[in-house]
């Protein structure tokens, strides 16, 4: 199908999640006008671009679930197009999107929590969500167990060294120890004493695209500050220095526990908010954090 010559009129919803901020747009809409992939992800990098689209981390698709039992299915392009895996903050986004369309004119009390269910690529989603103000939701997000198997995360070590920690990872800034992780989405955390000691951002920007890494990775940089509160930056696969990632609060927490670090409870300090993130033993992990709807309109591709 040719792609029209004059501006596509696309409704979309923009969600905030504590500094991470995505674009939600109805899945169907944007297969009406083209069935191709190459299309998507050309869409997701104009309309996130922040200069001269609506700006945004990422962008959601959302669509009906391939599962009648689910509430929604969801597909996730990061900034520069490609497609991610997981999003622990996009999958709450996605929810508060479901919980929106679903009240219709009228929203649920504050009171009533919502229990739903995300199909992702990464596998079901469960999110408890509850409406504690006009355009606020409170979202608890169960993210599954930690993924610590090099050949699953993906990451180019010998599986026999699971779980990957202080592993010496040689860059042109230096060698770091650094825990290796997957939630969904693969991920590298290190600890730092202060944020000022290193250009994180610059690691991060090398780490990224690492030759350990055949899919690239997501890098968090740990500032911890008790048993039970961590502080933490962020450099996202496909996005780069991000204020907030959900998925990236779990892989820092989950690396703070393997290291002995923190307990198992732990605030995630990051630099428009506070994350809580839970891994109870012998059970998966637990994301809780607020999601704002920002904006609702039409976008002109």
């Amino acid at each position: 199908m040719a792609l029209a010559s004059h501006p596509i009129e696309i409704p979309f919803t923009k969600f905030d999640a504590v500094g991470n901020d995505f674009l939600v747009v109805r899945s169907e809409v944007l297969t009406a006008i083209s069935c191709r992939s190459s299309w998507r992800s050309r869409f997701a990098q104009a309309i996130c671009d922040r200069n001269s689209g609506v700006g945004a981390d990422g962008l959601i698709l959302v669509a009906s679930p391939r599962n009648p039992r689910r509430d929604a299915s969801m597909r996730i392009f990061n900034a520069d197009g490609s497609e991610a895996e997981m999003s622990g903050n996009g999958v709450r986004c996605a929810a508060a999107f479901v919980a929106l369309e679903g009240a219709g004119a009228q929203l649920p009390a504050h009171s009533v929590t919502l229990s739903l269910q995300i199909e992702t690529a990464a596998g079901i989603r469960h999110v408890t969500a509850r409406r504690t103000a006009d355009h606020i939701w409170s979202m608890r997000v169960a993210m599954g167990r930690p993924v610590l198997d090099p050949s699953r995360i993906p990451c180019c070590l010998d599986p026999a060294k699971a779980p990957v920690v202080a592993f010496p990872l040689a860059t042109t800034l230096g060698t770091f120890p650094v825990t290796i992780t997957s939630m969904g989405n693969p991920h590298c955390s290190l600890f730092v004493d202060t944020f000022d000691s290193l250009d994180w951002v610059a690691l991060g920007r090398e780490i990224e695209t690492h030759r350990l890494f055949p899919r690239r990775t997501n890098v968090e940089f740990i500032r911890v500050v008790s048993r039970r509160q961590i502080e933490v930056r962020f450099w996202e696969r496909g996005v780069g220095k991000t204020c907030s990632s959900g998925t990236g609060a779990c892989a820092a927490a989950v690396a703070c526990i393997l290291n002995r670090r923190t307990g198992r409870r732990l605030r995630v300090l990051t630099e428009k908010g506070v994350l809580q993130v839970d891994w109870p033993e012998k059970s998966g992990v637990m994301l809780s954090g607020s999601v704002k709807l920002v904006a609702r309109g039409a976008y002109y591709y």
